[in-house]
């Protein structure tokens, strides 16, 4: 198992990571996962918003590690279930606990395992070429996903089944997550060279 680019990148000299570290780490991407949220943009044609948390949930997790980048994504679906105002901002889809019962409710709670897979990766090494990086990040989409489209199929009302669901919550924004996926699987091999550059 590899380095993650976390503790490469603060403890060049392979000392393991101390608790606040970590800690800070996770603190950080769920802060950055809460921020992404912000920028969403309403569709008229499906209750499924376009933001930016997707890339930031499986960047954050490649860097952070499997175990850190879920519980990243634990935290801030914690903090949105206390009430904070983490989540994408919605005239009609409310703060708290009733977000994960809606119907964007099956992507959010599906994030800490796409952490876990997309960061899983990252620590085999999947982070340090451009390609991997792709197939690393991919992976962790398609975990996001299924959790959305299984939700909207299963239990938001009119469940009308899974072509519905992928017309609401797929088609319309897969284009879209995987151009932003081939721009961002290029940070991780950048950092790791910058990284080397640097150490």
């Amino acid at each position: 198992m590899h380095p993650t680019l976390l503790a490469v990148m603060s403890h060049p000299d392979t000392r393991p990571l101390h608790i606040a570290e970590r800690a800070g780490a996770v603190g950080f991407v769920a802060a950055l996962t809460a921020a992404a949220a912000q920028i969403s943009v309403p569709l008229p044609f499906t209750p499924v918003p376009f933001t930016f948390q997707p890339m930031v949930v499986l960047v954050g997790s490649a860097a952070l590690g499997a175990r850190l980048g879920m519980a990243s994504q634990l935290l801030y679906l914690a903090l949105g279930v206390a009430g904070l105002p983490v989540f994408a901002a919605s005239p009609v889809l409310p703060q708290g606990v009733g977000r994960l019962l809606g119907p964007t409710g099956g992507y959010l709670m599906a994030y800490p395992l796409a952490a876990f897979v997309s960061g899983w990766l990252a620590q085999r090494g999947f982070d340090r070429r451009y390609v991997t990086a792709v197939c690393a990040l991919a992976s962790g989409l398609a975990v996001i996903f299924t959790g959305g489209v299984t939700w909207l199929a299963l239990f938001v009302p009119p469940a009308r089944g899974f072509a519905a669901a992928l017309a609401a919550g797929f088609f319309p924004f897969v284009v879209a997550d995987l151009v932003k996926l081939l721009v961002a699987a290029g940070v991780m091999p950048s950092l790791w060279w910058l990284s080397r550059q640097t150490h």
